[in-house]
């Protein structure tokens, strides 16, 4: 296999929600087909063939999305991490809703909901070592 990509710098393409779920599909299976990353989608959200191609052919002139298309079926894989983009994400969100405050979005996130006691260790954890450094 032959993966081309688009070029347009993927590290500046921040994802819509519905490029979000076609990347965990990517990730989660490596590498599919249109079809694939479809099945798989309209389990989840009603969604027309059509318009995961679409977005695809998007996802990959973005940059987001490598493609091999030496066969008649295109075969795509995620151009960017998971990683990579939550932290492009969660940047972007801090900035835009906290100021560029971390400590407010933890503490926003950390006052609406319920936490398990092992949630509450591990983040207990965390903020130790983060401590130490």
């Amino acid at each position: 296999m032959s993966f081309i990509h688009s070029l347009k710098n993927s590290n500046q393409s921040k994802p819509t929600e519905s490029e979000l779920l076609i990347l965990n599909v990517l990730w989660n299976k490596g590498q599919a087909t249109v079809r694939e990353v479809h099945e798989t989608l309209i389990e989840q959200k009603e969604s027309g063939y059509t318009t995961t191609l679409k977005l695809m052919q998007i996802m990959f002139d973005k940059g987001l999305v490598l493609r091999d298309d030496s066969n008649k079926t295109h075969i795509y894989m995620a151009n960017v991490t998971k990683e990579d983009t939550r932290k492009l994400m969660m940047g972007k969100m801090i900035n835009a809703l906290f100021n560029g405050s971390s400590s407010q979005l933890v503490m926003q996130a950390l006052g609406n909901q319920q936490h398990s006691i092992e949630e509450l260790e591990q983040i207990q954890q965390l903020l130790n070592q983060l401590k130490k450094q």
